[in-house]
């Protein structure tokens, strides 16, 4: 392969890395089969040992056993180990940013702007440690309260995607925490470097906060040690965010187990624009929500759902925002769009044009391979595919940057083709209309978990919960009420009177 990525070789990015990691107090890792890889040039950064069976084995043990002591911990005091994260975090912002576009491929503004996510969602668990509320209600009989109080849950498994390396884990490990489970973290095989960097910082954040390092744990490897995460009963939660495929793999081993299951599974996202909208804006926001992380997202925009009076002006404002688009090595200055993951995407990608074409499509730009980069290093250009129809093809997620144009007549057809697909997570519309707005987030509107008005379906704060509905698994991370599913509920009674009254006024003796 060509070593030479304009002014990064692989060798260049290896000494970089091995610097990076030193920075974060962390020694060159034990050499393994496990191969960490840059998509900036294909070539193998460096390598590490996986955790065996065993190994495996014994983390969830010590997990279990720590969180025997951990859920008695006040939550205030839990947040304290929270609070020390998000300061190493900030600390540390640039090295590991540059970590993420190493191993994930995203150009220093979105690496920068996932490790303030982490940032963020470690504030706003802070303010969650005291605010796990519960409920009291009115009893029936005198002399008798009623209350539900929360608890923590146990262990919970947070098995993530290279995508989000290090966000989606720090959504899932700030929240636990502070709810008082203990965490073991299953990454992707693909970026098992940022991995590495995120539960050393969390390990040196509880030890600095007092607290026992043990309530985290890492397993690194293939989906070999993600299974035994799944079927081990000591866990109470999984959490995983991946495919769909995986989700039906992961959602009955969890339940046969009667396990508690958290899924983020496909998006195949759509936004509607209507004959009113403000076509500039929406382009803006399109390219973004399309062509950002190079269509990695499971956010993505993937179908575009045009009302016939507006198509042929906003196609022609998109071709030519993405024929400008500046695609190559992530650390360029200038590049908007960064490499594939891998060449299984490359080829998933084509595959899908392909059949976009023969089932009738119009491919109006974008999707070959950006040449000069490597033969391992995959780079393509954004596609728009104008489709007569949603086919097979359109309903499938491809996790690739393709952009499925389609026409409609009434607003009725528009929310069907946007229901239509078996995904459900993220969905906007693009509109003047209040009526067409509010419609949209009706409950016969969009179907999804996110619904966004005059905004992409990329780019959701920590503050609201994220997940989606239907084949996105019903899952809710991060913001708003999400802390419930990382414990458990108990609804008390209150007996204060000398008396014990029966409930719905049931004698007995």
């Amino acid at each position: 392969m060509t070593e030479v990525l304009g002014a990064k070789s692989t060798k260049e990015l290896t000494a970089r890395a091995t610097t990076l990691l030193h920075a974060l107090g962390i020694t060159a890792p034990e050499p393994g089969e496990l191969s960490a890889r840059t998509p900036i040039t294909g070539g193998q950064l460096l390598t590490l040992r996986p955790s065996s069976p065993d190994e495996a084995d014994a983390a969830i043990g010590r997990a279990a056993a720590a969180f025997r002591t951990w859920r008695n911990v006040p939550a205030p005091e839990r947040a304290a180990v929270v609070r020390k994260l998000a300061e190493l975090l900030t600390t540390h912002r640039d090295e590991l940013a540059e970590l993420v576009s190493m191993e994930a491929g995203k150009i220093p503004a979105e690496a920068a702007g996932e490790v303030q996510e982490m940032i963020d969602i470690c504030e706003f668990a802070l303010g969650l440690s005291r605010q796990l509320y519960g409920h009291t209600m009115p009893s029936e009989r005198p002399g008798h309260r009623l209350m539900e109080t929360w608890h923590p849950l146990g262990v919970v498994g947070v098995i993530s995607a290279f995508n989000f390396p290090v966000a989606v884990w720090a959504w899932n490990t700030a929240i636990a925490l502070v709810c008082g489970d203990t965490v073991v973290w299953k990454p992707s095989e693909t970026t098992p470097l940022t991995a590495l960097a995120c539960h050393t910082l969390l390990r040196r954040a509880a030890t600095e906060a007092g607290a026992d390092p043990e309530v985290h744990q890492l397993l690194q490897g293939n989906a070999d040690i993600g299974s035994l995460l799944v079927e081990d009963e000591r866990v109470a939660l999984v959490s995983a965010t991946g495919s769909v495929r995986m989700g039906k793999l992961v959602a009955p081993r969890v339940a046969e187990r009667f396990g508690r299951c958290l899924l983020e599974l496909g998006g195949n996202n759509g936004a509607i624009v209507t004959s009113s909208a403000d076509l500039d804006l929406a382009t803006r926001a399109i390219v973004f929500s399309a062509a950002g992380t190079a269509g990695q997202r499971c956010t993505t925009l993937r179908r575009l759902i045009v009302h016939r009076d507006v198509a042929d002006a906003l196609l022609d404002r998109l071709e030519r925002a993405y024929r400008q688009l500046p695609v190559g090595n992530p650390f360029d200055k200038g590049t908007l769009v960064g490499p594939l993951i891998n060449g299984n995407a490359y080829t998933a990608m084509r595959a899908a044009l392909d059949k976009a074409v023969a089932d009738g499509g119009e491919l109006i730009c974008g999707g070959e391979r950006v040449e000069g980069f490597g033969d391992d290093a995959y780079y393509v250009r954004p596609a728009i595919v104008r489709m007569p129809a949603q086919t097979s093809v359109v309903r499938e997620e491809t996790f690739a940057p393709i952009l499925y144009v389609l026409g409609y007549d009434d607003f009725d057809q528009a929310i069907n083709l946007h229901n239509e697909v078996p995904q459900g997570l993220s969905s906007s519309i693009f509109t003047t209309d209040q009526r067409e707005a509010e419609r949209f987030l009706a409950a016969d509107g969009s179907d999804c978990g996110i619904a966004n008005v005059n905004i992409g379906t990329s780019g959701a704060e920590i503050g609201g919960a994220f997940g989606g509905e239907k084949q996105t698994g019903g899952g809710r991370e991060s913001g708003s009420d999400s802390w419930k599913a990382y414990m458990r509920r108990a609804t008390n009674t209150i007996n204060y009177s000398t008396e014990l009254p029966l409930a719905q006024g049931i004698e007995f003796g």
